[in-house]
């Protein structure tokens, strides 16, 4: 008995895409375009995951995608983490554009609010003779 032959597979060639039709979207910036130059050394805003960024304004007319998209989001407090995940942006990208934002005075930047550093006791012998009855 002989063992099977092995057949190669031969792709058929697939056909060129149709070119797009005009008015259609294109495709999404690459991220360097969507954050500018990054070589005048200016970038100093203390920027991390939970500070709160607030839109003083609404957005000019010059303005990119991106940042109009940014102050619409804005008008409540969200964190920065909170925009990089509804823009699809990575927290670099957005810093930058932060960055430049704060700069043209659009948008204003805060720490997160605490509410207490140290818990209260009751709350905490509440919470642990609570969980004593379990």
């Amino acid at each position: 008995m002989t063992p099977p032959q092995r057949r190669r597979r031969r792709f058929k060639e697939q056909p060129s895409p149709p070119p797009a039709p005009p008015g259609t979207p294109k495709q999404p910036e690459r991220l360097f375009v969507v954050a500018g130059p990054d070589g005048d050394g200016e970038r100093d805003a203390d920027l991390d995951l939970v500070t709160l960024i607030v839109a003083r304004a609404d957005p000019p007319p010059s303005a990119t995608p991106e940042q109009s998209a940014l102050l619409r989001l804005c008008t409540t407090p969200l964190s920065v983490a909170e925009l990089s995940a509804y823009l699809n942006l990575p927290f670099s990208v957005m810093t930058v554009l932060l960055t430049d934002m704060l700069a043209a005075g659009l948008v204003t930047a805060r720490a997160p609010i605490v509410r207490q550093s140290v818990a209260d006791r009751s709350l905490l012998e509440a919470v642990m003779h609570g969980l004593q009855r379990l």
